[in-house]
């Protein structure tokens, strides 16, 4: 199946790009976010029209997405976890626990936005990226501590 893509989408394309993808893909997933076209003549067309407001929105988006990223810049979270006495966790961080942590530090980030890449099964810090946008990543520090009177 051939789409207009209606954003940027990492390891696909740009704005404007027709590619060739697997059906389910975008009948499943990019047309119903609406982040694609099917690549008919007639779609082909209304997006040439519409091709300034598309990008515009993309840009503002962006904006939006760095300067978010330039508040998260420095954000530090510490969570608090039961550890055995080498350090290793009862249990682990996931992305739901940071998100959380985010929330509660008055930042409201989508799961789906956190990458973790490693588990965090031990206590220390850890770099977690935040995908703001396609080209706008942001990297926060989690330090999981045992005791509260570890943190610094």
């Amino acid at each position: 199946m051939e789409v207009i893509l209606l954003e940027r989408i990492a390891r696909l394309g740009a704005v404007g790009d027709v590619v060739k993808v697997k059906n389910g893909y975008g009948r499943n997933f990019l047309i119903p976010e609406k982040k694609a076209l099917r690549a008919s003549e007639e779609n082909k067309k209304l997006f040439e029209e519409r091709r300034h407001i598309i990008e515009e929105q993309n840009a503002k988006a962006k904006a939006e997405a760095e300067a978010k990223a330039k508040l998260l810049g420095n954000v530090k979270l510490t969570l608090v976890r039961q550890a055995s006495q080498e350090g290793k966790l009862y249990g682990s961080v996931t992305v739901r626990d940071i998100a959380e942590a985010l929330k509660e530090a008055g930042h409201d980030i989508p799961k789906s936005q956190i990458i973790v890449s490693a588990s965090m099964k031990t206590i220390g810090e850890y770099p977690v990226r935040l995908t703001l946008h396609a080209e706008v990543i942001a990297t926060v520090s989690v330090n999981v501590i045992r005791v509260e009177n570890e943190a610094e």
